[in-house]
């Protein structure tokens, strides 16, 4: 067999060539520290090796969620620390505001002086924010300031009732934060109680308020628990002169309580046992503009021989007129649209009347008019309604749509209630301090609110401090998942190590055999690449 020159030169760098890479595979080995440097190096050690790293991955992002987390629970721990000792205050103020048979009203303003200004704290601890400038107990609504005074001594709550929560571990998650209305809104009354607040679009600039209000007769009140009130003001026009007004309905049903009421700035109302103020100068509504239909020349028609009708609509709803009578004149004929009797028995001209105020429309010598603004409709008449109403009344009849309904102005609700936010219960002893007089019905009228205001504080207490367990409970969960997450980690990191890491015996030892070899093969090929037959010539 003939060897050429050319494949001894190839076959020795295909030999040199592995044995180099055998030793730069070991060097890179024994550099990193690893055995398997790619998946062709174990391809079932590569698969265990990925998921490993991917585990002690998620175990860093655990332990990262839980020192966030610890630091959250933290802050709120503080901030309920500090709302339990404002609280502790109150009851004890609210304690000595119970004294009405000592204390001058001048005492009850300087404890009410108190009371704004931990209400004022109390806001502040309310709308804690984190270091990241989150408010804490907003829900998922971190970038909204959650409490807010709207004046009158109400407040408003504008978060969610979310509930932030990190994972900890594979099979934990931790609430790592409460919603405000849940810890300070959401407080179970101890008595039936209401809520203030006017509606989101009143148009009043600078905005009319309405005070949070006190129940001044509790079983007037419950006995009209659970309904709602609606106050809405009305067109100045009104009240004759014209004067601010309003009116005030069941929210439900609509039904009118007080109708047209004059309004002054800061007047009390109280009504069931309610009592409250509105202040500034609510935006008044927009009385209704009247449509009208208005007879033309009235002719000379004697409808007792043959009766005759025309179908009247308004908004909606629709009644039918009889004509029974003689008709020569404006009046006659307004006289027979509203009659209440049969010219000729059995037309049914004596329901008239009735269905006029069924469609809210009134009917004079000038023709039909409707005072709430909504179109009038009058058809399906015949020619001789065409005659005597001066205008067409078959078919499809005449329409009026000149008209223009009412617009409500402001808006205010006042809300039953069995739950009372903190902030209000702290308001309502302010404003009831603030107004006491020194009379001994003044002053039992105090002593009702401190009673409520003391069971209500009670309440609220127990509330935060029921909180304040769940939060410790959470920091416990959250140091165990620590633990055992160490303790995996350190697991893992062990069966990593020995599925990853490099035996440096073993590779020290291959390393010396294969630079032997890469040594050997290139001794061989320059002794071989000499020989020449050139040589013994």
């Amino acid at each position: 067999m003939r060897v050429s020159t050319s494949q001894i030169y190839n076959l020795a760098n295909i030999s040199m060539t592995n044995a180099q890479s055998a030793v730069n595979r070991t060097n890179e080995q024994i550099s990193t520290g690893k055995r398997v440097l790619s998946p062709a190096d174990d391809p079932v050690a590569a698969t265990k090796i990925l998921r490993l790293n991917q585990e002690l991955a998620r175990a860093d992002q655990f332990d990262k969620n839980i020192s966030a987390a610890e630091h959250a629970l933290n802050q709120e721990e503080v901030a309920l620390d500090g709302i339990v000792n404002l609280l502790q205050r109150m009851k004890e103020l609210s304690v000595q505001a119970g004294n009405t048979g000592v204390l001058t009203r001048n005492d009850y303003q300087a404890l009410a002086a108190e009371v704004d200004s931990r209400l004022e704290e109390l806001l502040n601890l309310q709308n804690t924010r984190n270091s990241s400038g989150q408010y804490i107990f907003a829900g998922h609504q971190g970038s909204t300031r959650p409490f807010v005074a709207d004046g009158g001594g109400n407040y408003s709550y504008h978060g969610d009732e979310g509930q932030l929560r990190l994972q900890a571990s594979e099979n934990v998650t931790v609430p790592v934060s409460d919603s405000g209305k849940r810890l300070f809104v959401d407080i179970k009354s101890s008595h039936n109680t209401f809520d203030t607040f006017p509606s989101s679009s009143n148009r009043a600039n600078p905005p009319a308020g309405i005070s949070v209000g006190q129940v001044i007769d509790q079983e007037a009140f419950d006995q009209f628990y659970p309904r709602d009130l609606k106050i809405t003001f009305n067109a100045d026009e009104a009240l004759d002169p014209p004067q601010a007004n309003f009116t005030i309905t069941e929210r439900a049903s609509g039904k009118v309580l007080m109708a047209n009421e004059p309004y002054s700035h800061g007047d009390t109302i109280e009504l069931h046992g309610m009592q409250f103020d509105i202040t500034g100068q609510p935006m008044p509504g927009v009385a209704a503009q009247p449509a009208t239909i208005d007879f033309g020349v009235v002719g000379t028609v004697d409808f007792t021989a043959a009766p005759a009708t025309v179908r009247v609509r308004v908004g909606g709803v629709t009644e039918t007129l009889v004509l029974d009578r003689n008709v020569t004149n404006a009046t006659e004929l307004a006289a027979a649209l509203n009659s209440s009797v049969e010219t000729v028995p059995g037309s049914g001209a004596a329901a008239n009347s009735a269905k006029l105020a069924n469609l809210g429309v009134s009917v004079s010598e000038l023709g039909f008019s409707s005072d709430r603004g909504l179109d009038i409709s009058v058809t399906s008449g015949t020619a001789d309604t065409d005659t005597a109403f001066g205008f067409a009344t078959q078919n499809e009849g005449t329409t009026a749509t000149n008209g223009q309904r009412a617009q409500p102005g402001d808006v205010f609700h006042v809300q039953t209630t069995d739950k009372q936010g903190l902030l209000t219960t702290l308001s309502r002893l302010s404003h009831a301090m603030r107004n006491v007089e020194d009379n001994p019905e003044s002053k039992n009228a105090l002593s009702e609110v401190v009673a409520k205001t003391l069971s209500n504080l009670d309440n609220a207490l127990t509330n935060v401090i029921s909180v304040q367990g769940e939060v410790g409970a959470r920091l416990n969960t959250l140091e165990s998942s620590r633990e055992l997450n160490a303790d995996a980690k350190l697991h893992n990191e062990k069966v990593l190590a020995d599925i990853q890491d490099l035996d440096y015996a073993e590779a020290s030892t291959r390393l010396a055999m294969e630079s032997f070899v890469l040594s050997a093969a290139q001794q061989s090929f320059m002794k071989v690449s000499s020989m020449s037959l050139f040589n013994y010539m």
